[in-house]
């Protein structure tokens, strides 16, 4: 599907002024654009790229698709030149075959930083060293722009869409006190809440292929929450061993909440992660609080049929008061195979926050640069995610989409089996042990 179709969609974004965005792209500053600048060539402003076309994969469909081309529309209209687009639910397979076949796009959506580096690695990523670094690291939550380098320092992914996770949901109806500070709190007041078949929280990790990862999220959270930062960053990094204590107790922890789960380990494994936190709105409730990241809304909505009234959050409390406001998150990466002018000038329009405010506005986006306003946010739970990214006082990127591909399969697993076999916990650590040894050697 062409860009071009949803050129209309966009113009009320303010294309006369697009001009002005593009050339501060171009300027080398890096004043006032949140993340362009630095070079002259292909940014739209320098360089006469009408006609051209940028092919561009990626993993949105449907809504999101939409949205996505009408934030490309303006930069369409103002440059001359088009974004072919195509979308795909396999977007790592799709790449890697791609690299072995030379046939590659102009950019991509990237599944994650560690697939991005061996790409580089394997001379099959461009270096995006048109991006002025400094300015578009300031406009984005701290440490997000250093998860686009590689190791080489080179920067070869930059993020546009944001995630904030650790959320947890509840039903407005039933959920009616305080948002807990602490863990301890969180369990309390549960316990008082949770009568009759109505347990504490609802757990699924159905999700095809990549089954398990929302319980990776749940380890991530307790693993920053519990362990800290050092520990959260040394065992992403392979150098904390997941028989550790520190990780153990994280797998304890989640263990916990399975065992206080709705519908025992056959709901967890085989109900998909987007309808999993459907039976907070039952009546009565077969749950009090659903754990995922701020998209599920779309699926509270669209899958079990409630409005956002009926719908709340507060973030993941805090477990040792030591390592308190920590968050983790993602974030969709960007990155260029072919090194062209009009390629170079996509990119650099779509770190701009003019261009996020597109998506910002259609809704379902939480931008990666702060300097997107807070009142744009349509509704009340992007714009407090959004708010949660900015104020982060420690913020750490997903470990699973940080690991080497072989490491985040083997993590998918073990949730898996985990949720299954709560009592396999010390062969499971061991079996990652192993694939840890293994994958981070390659």
């Amino acid at each position: 599907m062409r860009a071009t179709t949803s050129r209309a969609r966009a113009l009320g974004a303010g294309v006369a002024g697009l001009a002005l965005i593009l050339a501060a792209c171009g300027g080398g500053d890096g004043d006032g654009d949140g993340g362009g600048g630095g070079g002259d060539a292909g940014t739209g402003g320098s360089e006469d790229i009408s006609g051209e076309t940028v092919s561009f994969i990626g993993s949105w469909s449907g809504d999101e698709q939409d949205s996505f081309l009408a934030m490309v529309a303006p930069w369409e209209e103002e440059t001359g030149a088009t974004v072919e687009y195509t979308g795909t639910r396999d977007l790592s397979q799709q790449l890697t075959t791609g690299i072995a076949s030379g046939n590659l796009p102009d950019v991509a959506g990237l599944p994650g930083p560690g697939p991005m580096r061996d790409w580089y690695d394997q001379g099959a990523l461009q270096p995006l060293d048109f991006v002025d670094f400094e300015t578009y690291a300031g406009a984005t939550p701290e440490g997000f722009a250093d998860l686009g380098k590689a190791e080489d320092d080179t920067l070869i992914g930059v993020f546009t869409k944001a995630a904030v996770k650790g959320l947890i949901f509840y039903n407005t109806a039933v959920w009616t006190g305080d948002a807990p500070a602490t863990w301890d709190d969180l369990t309390a007041q549960a316990g008082e809440l949770a009568t009759g078949d109505t347990t504490t929280w609802c757990i699924a990790v159905e999700s095809g292929a990549t089954s398990g990862w929302p319980g990776t999220d749940w380890i991530e959270d307790i693993v920053l929450r519990q362990a800290g930062p050092d520990a959260y960053d040394a065992w992403v990094a392979g150098e904390l061993e997941w028989s550790s204590p520190e990780i153990t107790a994280a797998f304890e922890t989640f263990g916990e909440a399975l065992e206080n789960s709705y519908g025992g380990s056959d709901y967890i494994v085989n109900t998909a992660f987007g309808s999993g936190g459907n039976p907070m709105f039952d009546d009565p409730p077969g749950c009090l609080l659903h754990h995922q990241a701020s998209f599920i809304t779309d699926f509270f909505v669209n899958e079990a049929g409630v409005t956002p009234d009926q719908f709340d959050f507060f973030p993941f409390p805090d477990i040792d008061p030591e390592f308190s406001g920590g968050v983790t998150g993602g974030g969709d990466l960007i990155g260029m195979f072919n090194d062209t002018p009009a390629a170079r000038s996509l990119v650099q329009y779509l770190l701009t926050p003019e261009a996020q405010q597109i998506w910002v506005e259609r809704g379902g986006f939480i931008s990666a640069n702060s300097g997107v306003p807070l009142d744009v946010y349509p509704d009340e739970t992007s714009r407090r995610s959004a708010e949660i990214l900015q104020n982060a006082q420690t913020f750490r990127f997903d470990g699973s989409d940080t690991m080497p591909a072989a490491m985040t399969d083997a993590f998918n697993r073990a949730i898996v089996a985990f949720a299954q076999n709560p009592g396999d916990l010390d062969s499971i650590l061991s079996d990652l042990d192993q694939t840890q040894s293994d994958a981070y050697s390659e």
